[in-house]
């Protein structure tokens, strides 16, 4: 797999920032802590566009990820974050409204996240395999989102734009370049050349933000009802991590270095944040809070424990690392231990996904067996086990395929205790069932692929950035002879996932479809061609960007 280098975008987004279009604010937004004249010389807007065109690139590389599971456990944390910072007046109206608030993964194992211009912040899989607890990763979404909030990527790059721009238009497009070559020893060789490595000690956020986005992000945790304690902790396991054993592989330190200042300051917040004892912990729960710290109300370990068990089986597909995985979990299976070991239930799972990876599908369902009797068992209360494994075993089935008489039966059953569920990740699975049976060649799999092709439809009209949702609807929406449907969301896909061209093609095929076929689907025709409309305009004005021009939609 291509290695992925957002911190080697990362550290030149501040660089392409002096090449952005730069005009007089839209509108007024809350002073930073620190305070300059962000908004006068480099604008939310503009800062907003530039983050768009960075996350098209980052969306086409391979490393990126969309896992509909682990997306949804990251927002779990990443949105009452939000909500705090909102809330406590971090974020105003205007930042509010222009930036796009998404978390994102990458499907690797470095410990790394990185906050991106516009809102978008990145999280690497090895950081939530590395994490012990939600509160501890729940820290590191909040450190990079006070970094957004306070508009460090901004401020920092007014300041590159005094440095020189020569020097900086050089080296983002040695590291864009070096990027698409699939080259991150390239890209670090553009950022450290003769003219760009004066340029480079400005690059990463300066002391004083990170300072400041450790008090702010602590208040935000602590505020949206997490564990300080937890940036504590994870800062003394990553310094740990770090005397141990860098091999490259905490990046995380490189660009956020600790010092003893940091954790002690961080130390001195938590304790400011609350003097009274935590709660007593137990065996599913976690305060996160250093001793003498009172912590929020006791969250569960299980839904971190199951993601942290997924990251480690997604960061590391090849045949040695499923292998290991898959032998960890039918060691597991027999049941020698504690019957409510947690660690026991995350390796069973672990184990059954890596089956799963492998196309043992025997091996996967009896090991995803002695998982589903632990979630009904011994973790009866925590209901989010069971849906886990209850997910897992639709993606098993589907994947494996097998007669209609079989597999109908099989889908219906496991699908049964997600029938209430509305969230993505049900959704994308009822999809891919019945995607699964029609393929097998059930007659009544039209039916439930008609179900899942209007659910994915309702969904995508709220949700039209979701590249995943808009794929899953086209390939839904072609076998009931929806064509013209499946062209558009394929599309909407592309489109989402950063090929603005792409998606312009694959409209004017569909718009050429419907002339030669004199299609009688008004509605999606008139679609179709109002689309087109807007995506051309979009291709105009990414031609001029990258011609160096300023585009009318840009000058007020």
């Amino acid at each position: 797999m291509q290695r992925f280098a957002p911190f080697a975008l990362a550290a030149a987004v501040v660089a392409l920032a002096a090449t952005w279009p730069i005009h007089e604010a839209h509108a007024q937004v809350r002073l930073p802590a620190l305070g300059d004249a962000v908004s006068e010389d480099f604008d939310i807007l503009a800062e907003r566009r530039l983050g768009d065109r960075i996350m098209r690139e980052v969306r086409r590389d391979p490393a990126y990820l969309d896992d509909p599971a682990l997306l949804e456990y990251l927002r779990s944390l990443f949105d009452p974050l939000l909500a705090a910072a909102r809330s406590r007046g971090e974020i105003g109206v205007d930042l509010d409204n222009a930036f796009a608030w998404e978390p994102f993964l990458v499907g690797e194992r470095p410990v790394n996240a990185f906050a991106l211009p516009g809102g978008y912040v990145g999280v690497y899989l090895g950081l939530i395999a590395l994490t012990g607890n939600s509160d501890e990763l729940a820290s590191v979404l909040a450190h990079e989102m006070s970094h957004v909030t306070q508009r460090h990527i901004a401020r920092s790059a007014i300041s590159q734009q005094r440095q020189g721009l020569a020097a900086m238009a050089g080296m983002i497009l040695g590291v864009l370049a070096a990027s698409r070559a699939n080259s991150t020893d390239a890209a670090q060789a553009v950022i450290m050349g003769t003219q760009a490595a004066a340029a480079q000690g400005q690059l990463n956020f300066s002391r004083e933000m990170e300072r400041e986005a450790d008090r702010i992000g602590i208040e935000v945790l602590a505020s949206a009802g997490f564990a300080p304690g937890g940036m504590v902790g994870m800062f003394e396991k990553l310094d740990n991590a770090m005397r141990l054993n860098d091999s490259n592989q905490y990046p995380y330190l490189r660009s956020h270095p600790l010092t003893i200042e940091r954790i002690s300051d961080a130390r001195l917040r938590v304790r400011e944040a609350a003097a009274l004892p935590p709660p007593p912990e137990t065996g599913r729960a976690s305060a996160a809070s250093s001793p003498g710290v009172k912590g929020p109300p006791v969250r569960s370990l299980v839904p971190h424990a199951l993601m942290q068990a997924r990251a480690k089986v997604l960061m590391d597909k090849t045949d040695q690392g499923l292998l290991r995985q898959q032998a960890l979990g039918a060691a597991a299976a027999p049941g020698t231990g504690p019957a409510a070991d947690l660690p026991r239930l995350a390796t069973l799972y672990a184990g059954a996904m890596a089956s799963m990876q492998l196309r043992d599908f025997d091996r996967a369902l009896q090991t995803l067996a002695a998982g589903e009797a632990l979630a009904r068992g011994p973790f009866a209360q925590e209901p989010e086990a069971l849906r886990q494994f209850t997910l897992l075993r639709v993606d098993i089935l589907s994947d494996r395929g097998g007669p209609p008489a079989q597999l109908g039966p099989a889908l219906t059953a496991a699908l049964a205790p997600l029938a209430a569920d509305r969230s993505r990740p049900a959704m994308l699975a009822r999809a891919d069932a019945a995607l699964a049976r029609q393929r097998s060649g059930e007659p009544a799999a039209t039916e439930t692929l008609r179900q899942a092709t209007e659910s994915l439809q309702t969904w995508v009209s709220e949700h039209k950035r979701d590249a995943l949702a808009w794929q899953t609807l086209a390939r839904c929406a072609e076998p009931l002879g929806l064509r013209l449907r499946s062209l558009r969301a394929g599309a909407e896909a592309a489109y989402a996932n950063g090929d603005v061209l792409g998606a312009v093609d694959r409209l004017r095929v569909a718009r050429q479809i419907a002339q030669d076929t004199r299609s009688d689907d008004y509605i999606e025709t008139s679609v179709i061609q109002a689309r087109l409309r807007e995506l051309e305009g979009e291709r105009r004005r990414l031609l001029a960007e990258m011609r160096g021009e300023r585009h009318p939609e840009d000058v007020q």
